[in-house]
């Protein structure tokens, strides 16, 4: 079926009315402005971002904490996403500016092979996303105890999607109708784990791929069970994503971490939606190891409005900084740093 064929359907099935779903994660973000879904969709299907970028909801305290280290002597190894992410009036890639040892890596186990290499550097991996990268960095730790690495350690900013979803779902300022939930997510916490959303909250959700036709078939899995108010889980990408999960992935996952409390930007302290490393990896944990300090008062630029972004509680088009002072080359908040942000998404698609 073709773009408009499908559009058309999910159209004639709302006969008029009016539908809002939230697009859990950031690569669904991405995919729906790159194909210029949303336009084709509205006005009847109103799609709106959720929190699913993991550089977007790392506050700005976590950064505060990665650029001490930076600038403490440690060789920090990041994915390229973190390099502009602001604390302040700072960065890594300003740190790295000043002299600052800063390495873009594409695997966590590269850091480890960087560190097995270079025993005289102090090396900390900064640990940040949801459950898609949790267990390569799970990995990265067991296989570092593995080697008995003493130069090695990673500082955890790790977050896990349902507990934020709960929370979406009891808002009435976001008033999400339904939830195109995310595929790399579920591929290893499996779908099960939503089945709270339509029976606690009415809600619906689909386990969607990243094709245009895969986001199309989700939407209209969404206006069905709406429309025939049979809430329940289902999922699109079955080619991908099954109930349980990927077994192997979440073993490995509850081997080296543990939850506990995390701060998300825009959300604020949720209990239990973070991962913290065991106390039998504790050689490993950068922020007990290396006493890393807090940084409450750590803040982010207040004419930013990325954690209502993130939310769905407003578009990127609506804070006054978007393609005036915050733009690719300049950007002022995560939203716009992060090729899975919101804004970023919006800006290079022009919505």
């Amino acid at each position: 079926m073709n773009f408009d064929a499908a559009i058309e359907r999910i159209k004639s099935l709302l006969s008029g009315r009016t539908v809002r779903f939230m697009e859990v994660c950031g690569t669904h973000t991405v995919a729906i402005s790159r194909a210029g879904l949303r336009p084709m969709l509205a006005p009847e299907v109103e799609l709106i971002s959720g929190p699913g970028c993991p550089v977007c909801v790392t506050p700005a305290q976590d950064i505060a904490k990665i650029l001490w280290l930076a600038q403490s002597n440690f060789t920090v190894a990041t994915f390229g996403d973190m390099m502009k992410v602001p604390a302040g009036a700072d960065s890594l890639a300003g740190a790295r500016a000043n002299g600052a040892d800063v390495r873009i890596l594409y695997s966590p186990l590269e850091s480890v092979e960087f560190a097995s290499e270079n025993p005289d550097k102090n090396v900390v991996f900064v640990g940040v996303g949801f459950e898609t990268t949790a267990p390569a960095i799970a990995g990265a730790i067991f296989e570092a105890a593995r080697r008995k690495l003493q130069n090695f350690a990673v500082l955890t900013s790790l977050k896990t999607i349902p507990i934020p979803l709960e929370i979406i779902c009891k808002s009435p300022q976001i008033c999400a109708q339904g939830f195109i939930l995310p595929g790399h997510v579920s591929a290893v916490i499996g779908s099960d784990v939503y089945q709270f959303i339509p029976q606690k909250f009415d809600i619906p959700g689909v386990v969607a791929g990243f094709e245009p036709e895969d986001i199309l078939d989700s939407v209209f899995l969404l206006t069905e069970m709406l429309l025939d108010n049979k809430p329940d889980i289902r999922v699109s990408y079955k080619r991908v994503v099954r109930a349980e999960g990927n077994i192997a992935a979440k073993a490995l996952m509850e081997q080296v971490f543990e939850p506990c409390d995390a701060v998300w930007r825009g959300i604020g302290l949720l209990p239990g939606s973070g991962l913290r490393i065991r106390p039998e990896y504790a050689q490993f944990d950068a922020q007990s190891r290396f006493h890393v300090p807090d940084f409450p008062d750590a803040a982010d630029n207040p004419a930013c409005r990325c954690a209502q972004v993130i939310l769905g509680l407003i578009r990127p088009t609506e804070c006054a900084l978007f393609d005036t002072e915050c733009n690719p080359q300049h950007p002022q908040g995560p939203c716009m740093i992060s090729s899975e942000g919101a804004c970023a998404a919006y800006y290079k698609y022009g919505e």
